[in-house]
């Protein structure tokens, strides 16, 4: 059985498609979760982004899941966490659970499908996990715009390519882009993808370029920061 064990939680990953890599990592352990926050957690795969969200302090935590095999390992993942009673995994597309739930939420969360035109893998459960055709950038920004309360925050984890469009679409929905963090791998590498901030909140973005290894298997000082509360490696200091 394929097991990733952070520190306070594991994550069985035998029939989810897409596996924990370090971008969702950093990503999770960024997120602006503040104490007692209700969170959305949109195409939850394992349940890795939910499972940190708890950690971080998010009281109510719903996460919905397309695909019957990583929604089942989410729900495993979560009745094994010490998260349980706070962790709600729900099979579902978004589209419907927005035009039917009544819910608002401080935070959503989102890790979506990147791919609208590359040649896609053989293994259907990847595709669907890595390509746009079943939750378009409208379909997500709509759903978005639905569930987010007044105040609310959607954070969202993007490639570098697709943010000039994706901030359009929200901008005409009237959400703004508050904060862009770029992460690359090392200090000589271009970014590839960014961690997204919107809200209904108009402001001056704040960008900057997040650099994740200093050398071969040695985090910088910035990524440790923020990835020592869940990796393993780092509880063993």
């Amino acid at each position: 059985m394929s097991v990733f064990r952070f520190q306070q939680f594991s994550v069985i990953q035998e029939n989810s498609a897409m596996k924990v890599c370090t971008d969702a990592v950093l990503f999770g352990a960024m997120a602006p979760v503040k104490q007692g926050d209700s969170l959305l957690d949109i195409g939850t795969g394992t349940g890795l982004l939910s499972l940190m969200g708890a950690q971080l302090g998010a009281e109510q935590i719903t996460a919905v899941e397309l695909t019957l095999p990583a929604y089942e390992e989410a729900a495993l993942n979560f009745k094994n966490s010490p998260w349980a009673e706070q962790l709600e995994a729900l099979h579902a597309d978004i589209q419907s659970f927005a035009a039917h739930s009544i819910a608002q939420y401080d935070l959503i969360i989102c890790n979506p499908p990147f791919f609208t035109d590359h040649s896609k893998a053989y293994n259907q459960l990847r595709n669907t996990a890595r390509h746009t055709d079943q939750l378009t950038f409208e379909d997500l920004l709509d759903s978005v715009n639905r569930l987010l309360s007044e105040k609310g925050l959607f954070y969202v984890l993007l490639p570098i390519h697709a943010i000039e469009k994706f901030t359009a679409l929200a901008l005409a929905l009237g959400l703004y882009l508050n904060r862009q963090i770029d992460f690359r791998g090392y200090a000589h590498n271009e970014a590839k993808v960014s961690a997204l901030t919107y809200s209904m909140q108009i402001s001056i973005p704040y960008k900057k370029c997040l650099t994740i290894y200093k050398a071969e298997r040695v985090y910088s000082e910035e990524s440790e920061q923020y990835l020592s509360p869940f990796l393993l490696r780092f509880a063993l200091k």
